[in-house]
């Protein structure tokens, strides 16, 4: 059966939804109405069970209207934007979803922060952590210390990124139109629409504009989306692209508008997992005892108790080989602590780590989402 944006929205268990500045500001000032019909949908969501994490533009919009300056190309006056614009955004996502109970979450991230796999690892745990405690993580650019990140369609790529740390099963894009157009509807009055993209080939970008220069607000355009949704695809995370010019636009999905939806294979854990399989070079190995390698067997974390020996320098989120104790490879996972404190813990019970290792960590060693079975491979 051939997948809708409302079919991949009702089966979505955690979603992000990358909203853009020309749907967050209107006359240099937060578009509050639109904002709060949009937390009436992410508070229907969270009703259902489904975690919800905005990517949010705004902030370099908004500051350009606190401090009475132009859209510029100069970097310091960007920054300079997006420091007076960033408390302006809060507190219009705190406006809008606290009549419903909802307590937004600021999270600032740059591009190491999802590149570079310690800070990879560090964000993902803490967006893990604000959705465990009911929080909706509003992510944004850190555009005040940010330097080329500050270019054309950075937050839709933010966005893509963003689903894939958080293993998000859909990624929404809200945009100027409702969806992927064989040409730029805006101009052409017979442009078809694309409901279903299985495929991002040539021909398919080549169907992408520009960006929308009407606005003067955003940086990006329908091929930036297209590159986020290649991104998130990787990952195993499906994309909709939908307008954002309605006044609840998640219903207005749920309810079979518009949009294209750009399909992936598997999902996030299985692309996760296939990552680790097969593309990460390991740093070390973990001698694991039997009851270890029952409890993997089943489907469970690798905990200290069952870690018997520790071999090679490895930091926390390297790739480590988990073997039995007469040396047959069992697993391959990332490591929740680097080496040295791996030692420390090793036949330990969950209780005794923060006291070995001088913090509150991880209970696993290795944490079953981060592990693949040899015979899985």
């Amino acid at each position: 059966m051939t997948q809708s944006a409302a079919t991949a929205l009702a089966a979505a268990r955690r979603v992000v939804v990358k909203i853009g500045s020309a749907l967050i500001v209107r006359d240099g000032r937060p578009n509050a109405a639109w904002l709060s019909a949009l937390a009436v949908d992410i508070a229907e969501m969270k009703a259902r069970g489904v975690e919800v994490i905005v990517v949010s533009s705004g902030a370099v919009a908004l500051g350009r209207g606190r401090l009475g300056l132009p859209k510029s190309v100069r970097l310091d006056e960007t920054q300079a934007a997006a420091a007076a614009g960033q408390s302006s955004l809060m507190q219009a996502w705190e406006g809008a979803l606290e009549p419903h109970g909802l307590h937004p979450a600021q999270v600032l991230l740059t591009r190491e922060d999802t590149e570079r796999r310690r800070r990879w690892l560090n964000a993902r745990s803490t967006l893990e952590a604000l959705l465990r405690f009911g929080a909706v993580p509003v992510v944004n650019e850190n555009d005040t210390v940010a330097t080329e990140e500050i270019r054309y369609g950075d937050n839709d790529r933010l966005a893509a990124r963003t689903a894939q740390l958080a293993r998000a099963d859909l990624l929404i894009l809200l945009s100027d139109v409702d969806g992927l157009y064989d040409a730029d509807p805006r101009q052409v009055a017979n442009a078809r629409h694309i409901p279903v993209v299985d495929s991002l080939t040539p021909q398919i970008v080549a169907m992408a504009g520009d960006a929308n220069a009407e606005t003067a607000l955003g940086t990006g355009g329908m091929r930036t989306k297209l590159e986020a949704a290649r991104i998130a695809r990787s990952a195993g995370c499906v994309t909709v692209i939908a307008s954002g010019l309605v006044e609840r636009p998640l219903s207005a999905v749920a309810e079979g508008a518009r949009a294209t939806v750009i399909t992936a294979p598997g999902g996030p854990i299985a692309a996760w997992k296939a990552w680790i399989a097969g593309s990460v070079e390991p740093a070390g190995r973990l001698i694991i005892d039997e009851g270890a390698v029952a409890a993997l067997r089943a489907g469970k974390s690798l905990l200290p108790s069952g870690v018997r020996a520790v071999e090679g320098r490895f930091d926390k989120g390297d790739s480590v080989i988990v073997s039995t104790p007469d040396g047959r490879r069992a697993a391959i996972g990332l490591a929740a602590y680097a080496a040295d404190e791996m030692t420390r813990i090793q036949g330990r019970q969950t209780s005794e780590i923060e006291g070995l290792v001088g913090y509150r960590g991880p209970q696993a060693a290795v944490h079953r989402d981060d592990l693949v079975l040899e015979d899985d491979r």
